[in-house]
């Protein structure tokens, strides 16, 4: 199994906007690719509360690229998500990593 940790930084005052998008959006669409989640979560003390993390589960790569790939393309979703930012952009910057469970990790 692979995870997949991805931040996204919020543009000030965007973050309550962002959380509109998954919980109506978003995830009804990985729902249609077959995406799944392992949690989402904010921050409530660090550098930024204007940021959403969330992490994927994957069985590979090849799988993570086929499945983000069908979702990013989506005539749907990219209709949905432009609507989103119409008033203004809500992501500024995003961060993305892959991870591998060590073998003493309770996810492995």
């Amino acid at each position: 199994m692979i995870y997949e940790l991805r931040i996204y930084h919020c543009a000030p005052g965007r973050l309550p906007a962002l959380n509109k998008r998954f919980e109506t959006v978003t995830l009804d669409m990985w729902k249609k690719y077959g995406i799944e989640q392992v949690g989402f979560w904010t921050t409530l003390a660090g550098s930024s509360n204007q940021a959403l993390t969330y992490m994927l589960k994957w069985n590979s790569l090849a799988e993570r690229e086929q499945k983000w790939n069908a979702f990013a393309a989506d005539p749907e979703w990219l209709a949905k998500r432009a609507a989103s930012e119409a008033e203004a952009i809500i992501v500024e910057r995003i961060e993305n990593s892959f991870l591998s469970p060590t073998a003493y990790s309770a996810l492995s």
